[in-house]
């Protein structure tokens, strides 16, 4: 059975990003569904897979990540933040496998990678 997973590192600070709230949507089209929710914990990553099992279908999703309030909280954010929402768009083709896509980044940066 394939799975979704995701962590957030705060590269500028050297640690991972507790309390980053992020969306999952899985797109049809010009239409966005919303799978889930989920917020990472002190660990930069959430409790549980975004998709697994049964769950998890192939396709293409956007996975969207309030990276602004983040760093705001964390008073490293500029007065007036250069990046508020970072969304990432990619294809789910193997339904048994595992995808990683983790986020990382600074306020002004980021970048990403399929993991394992």
């Amino acid at each position: 059975m394939g799975r979704l997973s995701t962590h957030v590192l705060d590269i500028a600070a050297g640690r991972p990003a507790a309390g980053v709230a992020l969306e999952l949507h899985r797109l049809d089209g010009e239409s966005r569904v919303l799978v889930g929710r989920a917020q990472t914990n002190a660990d930069g990553r959430t409790d549980a897979p975004l998709m697994a099992g049964d769950a998890f279908q192939t396709g293409t999703y956007e996975l969207t990540f309030h990276i602004g309030a983040y760093f705001a909280r964390t008073g490293t954010a500029a007065p007036v933040p250069f990046l508020d929402i970072v969304p990432l768009r990619f294809t789910l083709s193997d339904a048994n496998g595992h995808y990683h896509v983790p986020l990382l980044a600074t306020p002004w940066s980021y970048s990403t990678y399929r993991g394992s």
